[in-house]
């Protein structure tokens, strides 16, 4: 018995990840004696950030007694906890028959996209760009075409509501938002929230909201969750424990649906159909997550070293000549330009070049939208401040050395 070579399916082959893909090479640095600052993955565990205390031991105890699978859509007291805490969010009644948990907001993303975008079919999901790579991959993945709107970096990479409003076709499924926005760092506020959801209105298209980072603003921001100001236009939203409760490694997010008028049912159901598929997510770290909203007070103290590292961050990179940053309101990341010239062909031969000179581990912008990410790179603020000072030094004389 012989075989021929087994070929990937092609969507599979054309999968990227410009916040992993570097790492690669960062390891075979590493393991050549050379020192590596890892700037690409917002994961604060990394650093001096910990999962709360009352989480783990919430966890310990869950590991002794919970360790069944549970209800496919998610444990009925982590349920009930989204629910009374989105309802206090939000101002309005989130129904638990409408949230699914799931293992991180990667997955709700992708049993969304599953469940709206017909392969073949030519639909399009308006994407920010800049935006969170795995939403451009995931869209194409599932058989759809991702079309990035403008955020506007003159305006503090703000929703160009002219450019989101231009891109809207009939083939139009789906208006994502990412607030606070990674890659950038900026946050929308109510007002152009609202005017997003009236486009949306306008032209009968449903909004997700990926509101990961709603707890981590640390700039003044008049903010609103979306499902506070939906009215009658029906929105999804998703959240989770890895950010705003530093349980990056839990994978362990949800998704709700807030819809009087029941126009995204069949959304809905065919997101529980797919969470069936995988039978349930982890059954201790449900439990854990469950006890999780009942104390916030680790949130005042990440929020302020966020702020100070923000700040710091902002100052540091404008110092560098040839790069220019938009100072962050919320989230891990800043998401500086980069003057490329006659010395890099793009963000990608720069970020290497960085990593081989210097070991720091950027992101490369052009991952994140190729139109409006090029010529920048994305880095974390999440080391101490002694930490970046080090490495962005290294960055500033590079750099500059060069010229």
């Amino acid at each position: 018995m012989s075989f021929s070579k087994i070929s990937a399916s092609e969507r599979c082959r054309n999968l990227k990840s410009p916040l992993r893909d570097i790492s690669y090479i960062a390891k075979k640095l590493e393991q050549e004696g050379k020192k590596v600052y890892y700037f690409n993955i917002g994961d604060p565990n990394r650093f001096d950030f910990d999962t709360p205390q009352h989480m783990k031991d919430a966890l310990k105890h869950a590991i002794l007694y919970a360790n069944y699978y549970e209800d496919s859509e998610g444990s009925k007291e982590l349920i009930e906890a989204i629910a009374k805490e989105e309802s206090r969010k939000n101002g309005v009644k989130i129904e638990e028959d409408d949230i699914i948990v799931t293992q991180g907001v990667s997955e709700a993303m992708q049993f969304l996209l599953n469940a709206i975008i017909e392969p073949n079919r030519g639909d399009e999901i308006l994407i920010p760009g800049p935006s969170y790579p795995p939403y451009i991959q995931a869209t194409r993945f599932a058989g759809g075409i991702p079309v990035s709107y403008k955020l506007d970096e003159n305006n503090g990479w703000e929703i160009d509501l002219d450019d989101l409003r231009k891109k809207i076709s009939v083939k139009t499924k789906l208006i994502c938002i990412i607030n606070p926005n990674n890659p950038t760092g900026s946050v929308t506020g109510r007002k152009i929230i609202k005017e997003v959801l009236n486009i949306a209105g306008e032209f009968g298209i449903p909004v997700v909201s990926d509101e990961i980072y709603d707890e981590l603003i640390f700039d003044n921001v008049e903010y609103s969750n979306l499902a506070s100001l939906a009215n009658d236009v029906p929105v999804i939203v998703m959240n989770g424990f890895s950010k705003n409760y530093l349980a990056t490694g839990w994978r362990c997010g949800y998704i709700y649906f807030y819809d009087e008028n029941n126009y995204l049912e069949e959304i809905k159901n065919s997101v529980k159909a797919q969470a069936r598929q995988r039978l349930s997510a982890c059954t201790p770290i449900m439990k854990a997550c469950a006890k999780s909203f009942k104390n916030k007070e680790h949130l005042k103290i990440v929020r302020e070293k966020l702020k100070e590292r923000a700040r710091f961050a902002y100052e540091k990179l404008n110092s560098i000549s040839g790069i220019s940053a938009v100072k962050p309101k919320g989230a891990f990341y800043i998401f500086p330009r980069v003057e490329l010239k006659n010395r890099w062909k793009d963000d990608n031969e720069f970020v290497l070049d960085v990593l081989k000179n210097t070991g720091i581990v950027l992101a490369p912008g052009s991952g994140f939208d190729e139109t409006y990410g090029r010529n920048h790179f994305r880095s974390i603020i999440l080391p101490p401040i002694d930490v970046m000072d080090e490495a962005f030094t290294k960055l500033k004389k590079f750099i500059e050395e060069e010229k």
